[in-house]
């Protein structure tokens, strides 16, 4: 009775990580596509940056539904594991590649991005959604034992930190006039995208 009760709290804790996974995939649809077209009409590497980094999550949680999916009908998910980190990470590096690239091109350059409203609230909403399912993933990772889904998590709460970092970046540049804070802010991602892309190649298990 013990093993059988054990068996269905797994079971819902997988249904619901995939409920957390395809939110964060419909929601960072939204984000990704928001987020490059005003991006692109501000001239804004940080608001670009972080649409691209939204592409990135959704090919992460489209990875884990792989996963949790391969568990859910009792087939081997441990090389899905390793497979979705090491993709996941080197998207990561790629990405940091191209934000430190543009960024310190438009630093270098003096190119000034013009305001974007819509990318403030958009970062705004961001801070707020991204913290809530990520600490969500963050819970049923550690009752089902999944570093694949503690990972995805983590990449959830970077995107948090992003959106923290685009909206000082754009608040900046809309309010006082700091062209160089957009730039600076994109550049302040990349610790951490490297992080996690690094994290990611590595994987092992």
């Amino acid at each position: 009775m013990v093993r059988r009760t054990g068996r269905r709290e797994r079971a819902g804790s997988l249904r619901r990580a995939l409920a957390l996974e395809w939110t964060l995939i419909g929601y960072n649809v939204l984000e990704a596509a928001a987020s490059i077209l005003f991006g692109v009409w501000a001239g804004s590497v940080a608001l670009i940056g972080f649409g691209l980094d939204s592409v990135i999550e959704v090919g992460s949680a489209l990875l884990l539904v792989w996963r949790l999916r391969a568990e859910q009908r009792g087939l081997a998910y441990e090389a899905k594991e390793r497979t979705a980190r090491r993709l996941i990470g080197w998207s990561f590096l790629v990405l940091a590649g191209y934000v430190g690239w543009e960024a310190a091109g438009h630093l270098v350059g003096g190119v000034a991005p013009a305001g974007s409203l819509p990318g403030v609230v958009l970062a705004i909403l961001s801070l707020i959604v991204m913290p809530i399912l990520g600490l969500a993933k963050l819970r049923i990772a550690g009752r089902i034992g999944s570093r694949a889904l503690r990972a995805d998590a983590m990449e959830t709460l970077v995107c948090a930190y992003l959106s923290f970092t685009l909206l000082l970046g754009l608040a900046m540049n809309a309010w006082l006039g700091w062209w160089w804070a957009d730039p600076a802010a994109a550049l302040a991602m990349l610790p951490l995208l490297l992080h996690e892309g690094w994290e990611g190649v590595q994987a092992d298990e």
